[in-house]
């Protein structure tokens, strides 16, 4: 009895509000509903992401950790390498008249590079299936394996970070 006397005085304060008011007010309510449900979601527990919470016994944890910390260090050079290649295929691209040579051979430079790079996470990726066979290490090793984010030049959304967003040219 008394809720409902609340709620009858509440939507009766609300009806004698000016429109103005109301607008402030749903505004209100749904950024506190949006607020608190982004709360919850980044309330959630770790460990739903890919290759966590998979039960992975204290001694394994240790162990996958320490082979991504070596693939890290051992790659670094390789994706230093990456970068500056990317970098110098950026700039061919966003040349004022771009030398398709120039770039078909940069581009197989940074393929070249990048096979390397997935000879290595594949066989990172088979040692840790030797300690922990159920254990996902997700496509291409994204636990921050990777050299950056957006540096794709395909379609799509996103932007990338290729040259001002520049298709490549037409297949002959």
């Amino acid at each position: 009895m008394e809720g409902e006397l609340l709620n009858n005085l509440e939507k009766e304060e609300i009806k004698s509000m000016k429109p103005g008011r109301k607008i402030s007010l749903r505004l209100i309510l749904a950024l506190a509903l949006s607020l608190g449900l982004a709360a919850s979601v980044w309330a959630q527990p770790m460990g739903k992401g890919k290759g966590q919470g998979m039960n992975l016994t204290p001694e394994q944890a240790g162990q996958i950790f320490d082979l991504k910390e070596k693939f890290h260090a051992e790659t670094v050079g390789l994706r230093k390498q990456m970068m500056v290649k990317e970098a110098e295929l950026a700039a061919l691209w966003g040349a004022e008249k771009p030398d398709q040579t120039a770039i078909q051979a940069k581009q197989k430079e940074l393929n070249t590079l990048r096979d390397q790079m997935q000879e290595k996470m594949t066989a990172i990726q088979f040692e840790v299936k030797k300690i922990a066979p159920n254990y996902d290490m997700g496509r291409g090793m994204s636990e921050g394996m990777g050299h950056g984010p957006g540096k794709s030049m395909g379609p799509g959304p996103g932007g990338g970070a290729g040259p001002k967003n520049v298709p490549p040219p037409p297949a002959k």
